[in-house]
């Protein structure tokens, strides 16, 4: 069956894979960036999801062609890089605003038409960073986490209506995601290590798994009629760590995170 789909960040990177790709298997999708996205598989809303109005417009122009909206995945997002004691209150509202408060009000956009409709599947992507304070990354990692802990209250409130919501957790994935990320002023005593720790952080992207993968993964889920709270997706070596936080002693955990961001 065809579904409306609405995909937020898809000017570039996974988000404008996950439109092409589901707009070429007969799926109406609307892809709400900040700036217009050509393509001929999908409609292109500009949108800047941290604007609550703007959102709104968006779903309006959406609704006066359609009569559902089946599936709303929040993809936009952006990445923030440097120690916390730099971080800015400027950068990390910045962060939070798009991360959090964008996803969120994108949810509540469309909630009436799902409620309405008796049925609706979310899917907010994560990171499988957001199950771990990462070095240099703390703050993209909080702000995940925060989504994670309001898809979960989420599938609480709405689950009577027949709407689905989920956390997607990433791994690396092959996009430019590095050349968007929030870079912090990092100071002189943090320098030669976070110039390591960016390096690595940099070469796993580039070594990432294809967008493409992470599409072919979501139409699986979308075939679901259960979902759990949070999947998880991405290479072993990244995946790896969830499990092995809940089970390894603390200190032991921090000891091999420590030798795979190479700190020791």
């Amino acid at each position: 069956m065809n579904k409306t789909i609405i995909i937020t960040g898809t000017s570039s990177g996974i988000g404008f894979v996950l439109a092409e790709y589901f707009g070429k298997k007969g799926h109406k999708v609307y892809g709400l960036s900040r700036k217009h996205t050509e393509s001929q598989y999908f409609t292109s809303i500009p949108t800047d999801v941290t604007d609550n109005a703007a959102v709104q417009n968006a779903i309006a122009e959406v609704l006066k062609t359609e009569t559902k909206i089946d599936v709303l995945i929040n993809n936009a997002g952006m990445g923030m890089v440097g120690s916390v004691e730099d971080s800015s209150k400027e950068d990390i509202l910045k962060l939070f605003n798009l991360n959090l408060v964008g996803a969120v009000q994108m949810m509540s956009a469309v909630m009436p038409k799902m409620r309405e409709s008796k049925f609706g599947q979310i899917i907010n992507v994560s990171s499988i960073g957001s199950e771990m304070g990462l070095p240099f990354r703390g703050f993209y990692s909080a702000s995940k986490s925060a989504l994670d802990k309001v898809t979960e209250a989420m599938r609480y409130e709405v689950y009577h209506w027949n709407v689905n919501v989920c956390s997607l957790h990433l791994g690396d994935i092959k996009t430019n995601i590095a050349e968007n990320r929030v870079k912090t002023k990092v100071s002189e005593p943090y320098k030669n290590v976070f110039d390591k720790v960016y390096a690595l952080m940099n070469s796993h992207v580039g070594d990432g798994t294809e967008p493409l993968e992470v599409a072919e993964y979501i139409d699986a889920l979308l075939s679901k009629n259960k979902w759990k709270t949070h999947y998880y997706f991405g290479k072993f070596g990244q995946k790896i760590g969830v499990p092995l936080k809940w089970i390894l002693p603390q200190g032991t955990y921090e000891n091999l995170m420590k030798k795979y961001n190479k700190l020791a």
